[in-house]
């Protein structure tokens, strides 16, 4: 069993074209990440994109890459043509690390790689973390969480999840509990080799997020409360002017 890293990154960002390549404290975002899972100590860390721009960068710092299908609609699509490219064993352990988190602790990286070798049943292994305020749980951009006893998830929701119907929109109930989704995943070689194969879904379509594809044909994730507070990523101007100034 091997211990992977791979870096899906895109270029065309409807909020944020270009995205990988932008500019933070003199580096490259998408430099930034891979030098990021570099120091995780996994067996290899491979950078996917469908653009020659990042492909080329890439290659100047001395990565290795992929060139993959432009058409993927999610990062663990891509992640999974790479896996197939480079003939990753089925007890390969592979992490899905987000070009646009380049704040993400390491500890939650290799955190979440063990949270899939512990958990033989899952399929993939993701994390979370607590929220408290009703802002942060009425956000939709805040994607919520919740698992079974076990820790496996029964549903991820834009929404507000668990709804306190008797509460909500007005305050949050002292005896419930809400988490956040950690936007990092490890998959298991042999599930990610068959993902493709996966039909999209009408859940997965409606929340605009590719981990209910999994729950809907029957995979089991595993969530484990992250051990570092994940700082945010990347997604629009708004959001690289914050990171920018926490790299000052």
């Amino acid at each position: 069993m091997s211990k992977r890293i791979i870096i899906p990154a895109r270029y065309a960002s409807s909020r944020l074209p270009g995205k990988p390549l932008v500019d933070i404290g003199g580096k490259p975002m998408i430099q930034h990440v891979y030098e990021l899972g570099l120091r995780c100590g996994f067996d290899s860390v491979v950078i996917a994109t469908d653009d020659k721009r990042i492909f080329d960068l890439a290659q100047k710092l001395g990565a290795e890459v992929c060139m993959t299908d432009p058409n993927h609609p999610t990062g663990t699509d891509r992640s999974a043509e790479v896996a197939r490219i480079l003939g990753y064993a089925d007890d390969d352990i592979i992490v899905g690390l987000q070009s646009d988190e380049p704040l993400i602790p390491i500890t939650n990286v290799i955190q979440v790689a063990e949270n899939l070798e512990n958990n033989p049943d899952a399929s993939m292994a993701t994390l979370c973390e607590r929220i408290w305020s009703l802002q942060e749980i009425m956000n939709p951009n805040n994607v919520k969480v919740v698992f079974d006893s076990k820790g496996y998830a029964l549903y991820f929701s834009r929404a507000p999840i668990p709804f306190a119907r008797d509460s909500f929109p007005n305050e949050v109930p002292s005896d419930a509990e809400y988490f956040q989704h950690v936007g990092i995943y490890a998959y298991r070689g042999e599930f990610l080799s068959h993902y493709s194969e996966l039909s999209p879904t009408a859940i997965e379509r409606t929340e605009a997020l590719e981990q209910l594809r999994v729950l809907w044909h029957g995979g089991k994730i595993h969530v484990d409360i992250a051990k570092e507070h994940n700082p945010p990523g990347v997604n629009t101007p708004e959001d690289l002017e914050v990171v920018r100034n926490l790299f000052i």
